[in-house]
């Protein structure tokens, strides 16, 4: 199955909105903030409040200080525009030129990650939603049933491995922000009743929100980010695709949100490993796996085949339990497609 490219106008669309949405990240103040500062007289004294709305609609309000010239520059900046407010036209023409969009409710939960700090302290977005990204983040147009249409939400961090994280050391309130969202999120726990890396809504149990990490030395036992304050799912072979992590721009509406992506090559490739990963009732999973990379490799032949062979060489170079499962998932995926012969452009090891 084929994609298609998108019109050299919708590409561009696209990239505008990268640009703008990566600067309005680095460069929020004070005005981006959903709230206002309201002054209070006590006593004939003027004294500034910051007011604003929980996700629960509770109103509530901070004391700033009393009314000096600091107080009054941080008032004044408020009122300057949000860095972000171009984004709204930019990310309507894009869609309307034919650029991939993340449903509304999923949207919702990664905004909400990432205004908590989730991405910015080395979260990944893994999964069909990153698959989405690079069709956006390639100029194309994926030829497979609505990709936006998967009911859950993966997640990836490097957890211990400080090496691969982009920075470590931040506290992100991760949890509190699941729970801030009021969608009915609940924890899943284990065998053991310890809590595992995942959330889900009782009676939707489809939507699910999946949070992964390298397996480390304590294997596959759930572990509890310090820092991030979830609990993070340990899986073998993982860190592969956490090294040389990309940024991107999800998009719904006229808004659009910047996330951490794997490389597109090391997602392709990861996939033709986790194939031989699935057991029992995931092996459903297998043809949207394999899919997947194969319209991702397929893409990057045309285009970056240099960024491919570099990953299918560190890929096959890691060892025997690598390299074997790289070529098992591989045979897999050129029975898929064997007008690409794959295995001829990347040796099988």
């Amino acid at each position: 199955m084929k994609s298609t490219p998108l019109s050299l106008i919708a590409q561009t669309a696209f990239a505008q909105v990268v640009e703008v949405a990566l600067s309005a990240d680095v460069m929020r103040s004070v005005s981006d903030l959903p709230g206002s500062f309201i002054p209070k007289t006590i006593k004939e004294r003027k004294y500034w409040y910051y007011q604003f709305s929980e996700p629960s609609g509770a109103r509530r309000q901070l004391f700033v200080g009393p009314d000096n010239d600091a107080v009054r520059a941080l008032v004044a900046k408020s009122l300057e525009a949000s860095s972000s407010e171009s984004l709204g036209p930019l990310v309507r023409s894009a869609v309307a030129l034919g650029n991939a969009q993340v449903l509304p409710r999923h949207f919702k939960v990664l905004r909400r990650l990432a205004d908590y700090g989730f991405f910015r302290a080395g979260g990944v977005l893994i999964g069909t939603h990153a698959f989405l990204s690079y069709g956006n983040m390639l100029g194309l147009k994926w030829g497979v049933a609505d990709a936006s249409m998967t009911h859950d939400i993966d997640f990836a961090h490097a957890g211990k491995n400080i090496s691969l994280a982009l920075n470590a050391g931040m506290t992100v309130q991760t949890h509190e922000a699941i729970q801030s969202l009021e969608m009915g999120f609940l924890p899943v726990s284990g065998l053991g009743g310890k809590t595992g890396g995942a959330y889900l809504i009782p009676n939707e149990k489809e939507f699910r929100l999946d949070f992964l990490t390298p397996v480390g030395r304590d294997g596959e036992v759930p572990y509890e980010h310090p820092d991030l304050h979830v609990t993070l799912q340990p899986l073998k072979f993982m860190e592969y695709s956490l090294e040389n992590v990309q940024q991107s721009a999800l998009i719904c509406g006229n808004q659009a949100v910047i996330v951490n992506v794997p490389h597109p090559a090391r997602y392709a490739l990861h996939k033709l490993i986790v194939v031989t990963l699935r057991e029992g009732a995931f092996q459903i999973k297998t043809h949207k796996d394999l899919m997947q990379a194969g319209m991702l490799l397929s893409a990057l032949k045309a285009t970056r085949p240099w960024e491919v062979e570099d990953a299918w060489e560190d890929l096959i170079s890691r060892g025997k339990g690598w390299s074997s499962r790289a070529g098992h998932g591989m045979k897999q995926l050129c029975r898929m497609f064997p007008e690409e012969e794959f295995d001829q452009w990347l040796s099988a090891p």
